[in-house]
This record gives C-alpha cells, sequence and structure tokens, in this order.
C-alpha cells in the first residue's frame, strides 16, 4: 500500500511540474495542454493506484480495464446511447424548452399568468424525479417516451425562468424607443426583446443540458425495456460488472459535454454582440 501511495504522489508531483512549466512559458498551446496534461494525471494515478494498491475491480476497476470494456461493448453503448440519450434526453429536452419559451411569451404579456404560471412552474421543478418518474412510466409505460416526459418537466422551469427574465431586461428608454417608431408587441418582442433575451435564454439551455441526461439516466431505474443506460448501469452493478458501469458513465459524460458544448457553439454564433462574446 505504501508502494502506490508513493507512486501515486510521485505522479501528481509530475504533472503539477508540468503544468506549472506551461503556465510559466506562456506558449499559446498551454490553453488546451494544461487541462489534458491535469486529466491524463487523473488516469495514470488511478491507473497506478489500483494495480498497486491491488484493489479489487469489483471495488474500483482500473481505466484500462474500462476502456477495454469499452471497446469491446461498443454494439451495447451505442444502443443505450440511442435509446437513453437520442430518445429519451433529447425529445423530453425540446418538447421541455418549446414549452418553456410558449409559457414565457403568456407570462410575459400578462401580469396575472407572471403570478399564476411562475410559482406552479417552481413547484414543478421542487417534485422530486424518484416520485416522478415512477408515476410517468405508469401513465406512459416503460419505453422512452415516458423518460422523455420526465425531462421536459425537469428543463421546463430552468428554461421558463430565465426566458422571462431575458424578455425584461431591456429598458423602459429602449422599449419607448420601440414605441416611438410605432412598433406593437410583436415587432419590439423580435426586434428587441427577443435579441436582449438570447444570454439569458442560452443560460437556461445550458443548465437543462445536464438535467435532462440526469433525468433520463435515473427515470430508466424505474422501468424501461431491456435497454438503456440507466437500466445497463442498474444491472450491471447487480452483476458486479462496475467495469460496464464506468464505460456507461463515460458515454454519459461524453454526451453531456458534447451537447453542452453544441448549445454554447450555437449561443456564441447567436449572441455575438454581447460584450462576453466579444471578449
Amino acid at each position: 500500500m505504501m508502494a502506490a501511495i508513493a507512486a501515486v504522489m510521485l505522479v501528481w508531483g509530475v504533472g503539477w511540474a508540468m503544468n506549472i512549466g506551461l503556465a510559466r512559458g506562456g506558449h499559446p498551446s498551454a490553453g488546451w495542454a494544461a487541462p489534458l496534461v491535469f486529466g491524463l494525471t487523473l488516469l495514470v494515478m488511478w491507473e497506478v493506484g489500483v494495480r498497486l494498491g491491488d484493489v479489487s475491480p469489483i471495488i474500483l476497476p482500473a481505466p484500462s480495464a474500462i476502456a477495454a470494456r469499452f471497446a469491446g461493448s461498443l454494439p451495447i453503448l451505442w444502443a443505450d446511447f440511442q435509446q437513453t440519450i437520442l430518445k429519451g434526453a433529447l425529445t423530453g429536452y425540446v418538447i421541455g424548452a418549446v414549452a418553456a419559451f410558449a409559457v414565457a411569451i403568456l407570462v410575459d404579456r400578462s401580469a396575472f399568468l407572471t403570478r399564476g404560471v411562475l410559482p406552479v412552474g417552481a413547484f414543478m421543478a421542487a417534485l422530486p424525479i424518484v416520485g416522478t418518474a415512477p408515476i410517468f412510466v405508469k401513465w406512459l409505460g416503460s419505453d422512452w417516451p415516458s423518460k422523455a416526459a420526465v425531462v421536459a418537466v425537469m428543463v421546463f422551469f430552468p428554461i421558463l425562468v430565465n426566458t422571462v427574465a431575458g424578455l425584461r431586461d431591456t429598458t423602459a428608454m429602449q422599449r419607448d424607443l420601440m414605441r416611438t417608431y410605432g412598433a406593437g408587441y410583436w415587432p419590439g418582442l423580435l426586434k428587441l426583446r427577443l435579441p436582449a433575451a438570447l444570454p439569458f435564454m442560452f443560460n437556461g439551455l445550458k443548465i437543462a443540458t445536464t438535467l435532462a441526461l440526469i433525468g433520463a439516466i435515473v427515470a430508466e431505474f424505474f422501468g424501461s425495456p431491456t435497454v438503456g443506460m440507466g437500466f445497463r448501469i442498474s444491472t450491471s452493478v447487480g452483476q458486479l460488472a462496475l467495469d460496464l458501469v464506468w464505460a456507461e458513465i463515460v458515454v454519459a459524460a461524453l454526451a453531456g459535454s458534447g451537447f453542452y458544448g453544441l448549445v454554447a457553439l450555437i449561443e456564441r454564433r447567436l449572441t455575438f454582440w454581447h460584450p462576453s462574446i466579444r471578449q
């Protein structure tokens, strides 16, 4: 055990020294090289600690074992990805986002709806997923539509709140200027308030990317066909196949990072005028 601890500390020291060298050197590649070195350092520490510490693969498999299981289970992982991410998470994300945008427009036009809908939305956001997921499974069946419904409920409130806040972000002078030009509600919405609300809207959309993945995976614990990331994780834990569990976690992490990055890229394209993007 002492040898494992010493080896892990040695690897950490080497990675730390490399990152210090990158930071002090001021090389243009330091922006992406430093995180890469840090991530590789953690993986090597994990591998060395598990191997030299003689840790059971049932407790914590080594990264090399996870990589081997990942490469050997690509058809299973792809089928689970399609079921959970492409069908459940993405469908629910789109439904929840469209519903949130539509309700935000209605709330923006009515003070009565503002007082009525937002508290109801906050109540829906506070509902625990472990309570709502079994209900939707009973209503819609065990296939992906019930998972999409759970995701839609989870992402609805963050997008709604951020969109409403963004629509109210314009100043009184800007709104008065639009009225001076004879613009009604819809021209003012499309040409002034909606563009000004885009940074807020994308904040909600980026928050919802992680919620969508979590909701779809957790909902599968309460009923699903024999495919899906949540189903695979729950059954693999029961079979003590922890390497497959970690392979599913890697897929979820990669999908979540890619999903978030895609939304952030669209944000940069559409809000290029915003000071945070211009910098």
